[in-house]
């Protein structure tokens, strides 16, 4: 008599795959110092793993062991390309895998092997996509002239369009970048800043001369600076201009009004890229006043030529922390405005953002 197992059964059972590397001299980059990689996938995934030569048995439930065996080959791969990496990479092959052996992927959209991930390469570093989300914003960063990236902080918005940014006006495609930001406090008064304009808009914007940084050498980043090739400004500086062949980043978009918004989306010239950034649940306008990036999104909904690239907690690639806060956070929330909707009357319901 023949017995079906479930497939969550066949998920849990225990297996050993074997993983074989053609090139030794890749393999202490792979395995980190002291064997530090392959600690790190056994500690996250549950699983063991036991090297031998250029083979690695990879010992756990099918699921897990299916999903560090992918994540090797994926780093193994990113280093035969000349990439460097370390505990963040490995972690981010580990979502990766995970994202692929979960189904997390739409099914009309391929999945990419995760040795073919996109990245974008700059004169300093490789930036490659650590997420789902991040490889189709990649995708749609290369593809479209106007990008809109929403989620929480942590999730690679802003970085990933710098980096973009950067390697479109290393190749010509672009001839400047103009990186952009509402002078909004949040949820602090600063008072008096002293010192000249650029002193007192620069705390605003030093998360976007922190991505450049990255990007490029520092005498780069100066000289282009001083040549006016990166303009790193305010937002109120965007008024009355018309932006051609230039790169452009509004970073902080939900702290701008409809107005603003507007204001920049017509900014754009020939050869020109926009890509706006921001997260929706982060405003810190006076309360009452619209963002401009929500009034934005209902707007030019379904419009041809726009993309819209959407990050939640799962994406978040700064310490692992910062993901378990935002969803504690959104899980109060949903749990205060579930509250609020028992205690209304029929038909009258909040709706919680997109």
């Amino acid at each position: 008599m023949n017995h079906v197992v479930p497939g969550a059964a066949v998920a849990a059972l225990p297996v050993t795959l074997h993983v074989t590397f053609p090139d030794h001299t890749l393999l202490p980059l792979l395995f980190g110092a002291h064997d530090a990689h392959l600690a790190r996938i056994e500690h996250r995934l549950g699983v063991r793993l036991a090297s031998r030569g250029n083979r690695v048995a990879v010992t756990g439930p099918t699921d897990q062991a299916q999903c560090a065996r992918d994540a090797l080959l994926g780093l193994y791969a990113a280093l035969g390309r000349g990439e460097r990496i370390g505990g963040a990479e490995v972690d981010a092959a580990l979502r990766m895998a995970r994202a692929a052996r979960e189904g997390a992927e739409p099914v009309e959209e391929p999945r990419l092997p995760l040795s073919d991930t996109p990245s974008i390469r700059t004169r300093k570093s490789t930036v490659a996509a650590r997420s789902p989300a991040q490889a189709r914003y990649m995708e749609a960063l290369a593809t479209h002239e106007l990008v809109f990236a929403l989620g929480p902080a942590g999730t690679g918005k802003t970085y990933i369009a710098v980096a973009q940014a950067v390697a479109m006006l290393a190749s010509g495609r672009v001839e400047r970048i103009i990186l952009s930001r509402p002078a909004v406090e949040a949820g602090e008064r600063l008072g008096f800043l002293p010192g000249d304009l650029r002193d007192k808009v620069d705390p605003y914007l030093r998360p976007l001369y922190d991505a450049l940084a990255d990007m490029l050498p520092a005498d780069q980043v100066q000289r282009r600076l001083a040549t006016g090739e990166i303009e790193v400004a305010p937002l109120a500086f965007m008024r009355g201009r018309t932006l051609a062949h230039a790169y452009v980043i509004l970073d902080e978009a939900q702290n701008t009004t409809p107005v603003q918004m507007k204001m920049v989306l017509t900014r754009l010239g020939e050869g020109s890229r926009l890509v706006v950034t921001g997260d929706p649940t982060q405003v810190d306008l006076p309360p009452g006043q619209t963002s401009g990036l929500a009034d934005a999104l209902a707007t030019l909904d379904g419009m041809p030529g726009l993309a819209v690239a959407r990050f939640d907690e799962r994406d978040v690639v700064r310490h692992p922390l910062v993901a378990r806060i935002i969803e504690a956070y959104d899980r109060r929330a949903n749990a205060e405005r579930d509250t609020r909707n028992r205690t209304r009357p029929a038909g009258e319901t909040d709706v919680a953002p997109k």
